[in-house]
C-alpha cells in the first residue's frame, strides 16, 4: 500500500507544519456534511483553537480503521465568534488545489486507538495508507433496497437535492408507510404516501420545510428551533404499490400507529 503523504507530494504540496484532523461526531456526521458541501463550514468552526499550524489535513471517519481523505486546507487566520449556545473561534482556511484527484476519492487506513481528533501531522502521517482510490469521488451512493433505507435528514435533503437517480426511481415507484424517529428522545411519527411519485413526493416536501406540513412536527420545531431537523432519520415500515387505494394506504398507517403506540407514546395525534 502507498502512503498518502507520498501522493500529495506528488501533487507538489509539501507537508510542514500541519495537523491531522480526525473529523468524527454526530448530528450531523462529517460525511453527511462532505456530501452535502458543508464539511469545510463544520471544520472551520471550533470551540477550542485546535488548529495552531499552517495546514489542516483532513480525514473524516467511514467506519473500523477506514478514513475518507477530505483535503487539504491552509489556515489564513482565526477569529472569535459565536456558535450554537456559546462562543467558538472560527478558522479562516481555503482548500489547496491540486488534490482533486484524491479529495473524496482516497480511502485511508489508519489504526487510531486514542480519542484525540487533532493530531500532530508528523507524529502520524507515516501511518496513513491508502487502500483504495475510487474513480469517482464519494457521495451517499446506490438506493440500498427499501428494507434497508435510513437516512438522517441531512442525507434526505442531498439525496432530494442531487436527484440521486437510483433513489428517485425506487423511491417513484411506490407508495406506502414511513417512520420518522426524532433521535434525541426516540420518539416517532408514523406517516404514508400515495399517488403521484409515492414516497420520494412526499419525502421531498420535508426537506423544503423539515415538517412536511405536519402539525406535530411544525410544533415541535417551533419548540425547538428550525435546527431541530438535524435530529430526524427517515425509513420505511412498509411498501405498497402505487396503484393501490389511498384508503388502504390510510388503513396501514392506522396500524402502524396503533401497533408502535405513536398516538401515545411519539408524535402523532390522530
Amino acid at each position: 500500500m502507498i502512503r498518502l503523504k507520498d501522493l500529495i507530494s506528488l501533487a507538489g504540496i509539501d507537508l510542514v507544519d500541519f495537523k491531522i484532523h480526525c473529523a468524527t461526531g454526530r448530528n450531523p456526521t462529517p460525511l453527511e456534511t462532505f456530501f452535502e458541501g458543508t464539511f469545510k463550514k463544520l471544520q472551520d468552526e471550533q470551540n477550542k483553537k485546535n488548529f495552531q499550524c499552517a495546514k489542516i489535513l483532513s480525514l473524516i471517519h467511514i467506519e473500523g480503521h477506514k478514513w475518507l481523505f477530505a483535503g487539504v486546507y491552509l489556515v489564513d487566520g482565526v477569529k472569535d465568534g459565536t456558535w450554537k449556545e456559546g462562543t467558538c473561534y472560527e478558522y479562516i482556511t481555503r482548500e489547496m488545489p491540486g488534490l482533486d484527484h484524491l479529495t473524496g476519492k482516497a480511502i485511508i487506513e489508519f489504526k487510531k486507538s486514542f480519542r484525540a481528533s487533532y493530531l500532530i501531522g508528523e507524529n502520524h502521517i507515516e501511518q496513513l495508507l491508502v487502500t483504495e482510490l475510487r474513480n469517482d469521488r464519494m457521495t451517499i451512493g446506490d438506493f440500498p433496497g427499501y428494507n434497508s433505507v435510513r437516512l438522517s435528514y441531512r442525507m434526505l435533503k442531498t439525496v432530494v437535492r442531487e436527484k440521486n437517480p437510483s433513489w428517485r426511481s425506487a423511491l417513484s415507484n411506490i407508495s406506502g408507510v414511513y417512520l420518522i424517529v426524532d433521535t434525541s428522545d426516540g420518539r416517532i411519527y408514523i406517516g404514508s404516501a400515495y399517488g403521484g411519485e409515492g414516497i420520494w413526493n412526499r419525502w421531498k416536501v420535508y426537506t423544503k420545510s423539515g415538517h412536511g406540513g405536519n402539525r406535530e412536527l411544525r410544533d415541535l420545531l417551533r419548540l425547538k428551533g428550525e435546527e431541530h431537523t438535524e435530529y430526524f432519520q427517515f425509513s420505511l415500515l412498509e411498501v405498497c404499490d402505487l396503484n393501490s387505494s389511498d384508503k388502504y394506504i390510510i388503513e396501514r398507517e392506522a396500524h402502524w400507529k396503533s401497533v408502535l403506540m405513536s398516538r401515545e407514546f411519539g408524535l402523532n395525534k390522530n
